[in-house]
């Protein structure tokens, strides 16, 4: 590819080595941003406007005016998308990352003559670097674990807002590495139940239904609702609960759920198997169920992106 990405930033697209933030940006010095990511299948967003649904649900929250109606922001979505079709190879998927933060500082308003306004951006980037390195993870499953790191309760900082104070997340990785490197970090709250991971929602069966941690203290993933939905249709019982680690322990089996990756299983938890330690069969029927409705074989996908970065 010769073309260049380009960056939508603050109504203008530039190349993606010149999009910049100030140093004196809200985001910078407080974390104070809203983000969402999303990805397309078949070149399509997946749920686009669900997406920025909660986006916006953040910035009402933030008080960040970010100058753009819903609608405006989606418009510059599906153009920023369309500038770079050229950038990729054809047929490839795109991760597409909304970033909105206050802006600079007043504090700092000297430095900026022009005046201040929110940093808003929107960029996209070949899901071959992210799905790549997970494409045997669907067939081997992935090993859980419980970080001393809990998650951040949604009295101190509500995680339904996707915001970028996750500093919590990355020590959470960090912890879960000294246990397995290739391990995913699965969080509790202050009460010891099971909340998510640094990134994606969480779900178990037990019985031949899926349980999946209540909504106060996580991220309400929109492909965590997908699946809910998905569920449903497929006469599988889906029920939001409290889910301690012992419940997960004794689980039939279970899995992680993201826009990027869709469903991806796990088979270890705590260094110990779940269920059989394999992908379970339910588990598999809702990926190719899942496949089937976004019309992607999203195992296939990956392993075709792992052979295309060899």
């Amino acid at each position: 590819m010769t073309a260049t990405r380009q960056v939508y930033l603050n109504g203008k697209f530039v190349p993606e080595s010149e999009a910049r933030v100030s140093i004196f940006d809200s985001a910078l010095m407080f974390g104070d941003m809203v983000f969402e990511m999303s990805r397309t299948f078949n070149g399509k967003p997946f749920r686009l406007r669900e997406h920025l649904e909660r986006m916006y649900a953040g910035l009402k929250i933030l008080e960040i005016d970010c100058g753009l109606t819903l609608g405006q922001m989606e418009a510059a979505t599906l153009q920023t998308i369309e500038v770079n079709r050229p950038c990729v190879p054809e047929g490839m998927d795109l991760q597409i990352m909304h970033n909105v933060s206050r802006g600079p500082l007043p504090l700092y308003r000297s430095v900026f003559p022009e005046g201040l306004r929110p940093t808003v951006t929107i960029s996209c980037w070949p899901l071959i670097t992210h799905l790549s390195p997970m494409a045997g993870l669907y067939d081997t499953g992935i090993h859980a674990v419980i970080t001393p790191q809990r998650s951040v309760p949604a009295r101190l900082i509500d995680p339904k807002i996707k915001n970028r104070s996750r500093v919590y997340y990355q020590v959470a990785n960090l912890q879960a590495r000294k246990v397995d490197p290739k391990a995913w970090v699965l969080l509790t709250d202050d009460d010891g139940f099971i909340t998510e991971g640094t990134g994606a929602n969480f779900f178990l069966l037990k019985s031949g239904a899926l349980l999946t941690p209540e909504p106060r203290n996580i991220l309400r993933g929109v492909t965590r609702q997908a699946v809910m939905e998905l569920a449903a249709q497929l006469g599988l019982s889906c029920r939001e609960c409290n889910l301690e680690p012992y419940d997960v322990m004794n689980a039939d089996e279970a899995f992680f759920t993201a826009t990027s990756f869709s469903i991806m299983p796990a088979t270890r938890f705590n260094g110990h198997p779940i269920g059989d330690g394999r992908p379970g069969p339910v588990t598999r029927r809702l990926i190719g169920a899942w496949s089937e409705m976004i019309g992607v074989d999203i195992v296939a996908q990956a392993k075709d992106y792992a052979r295309q970065g060899q």
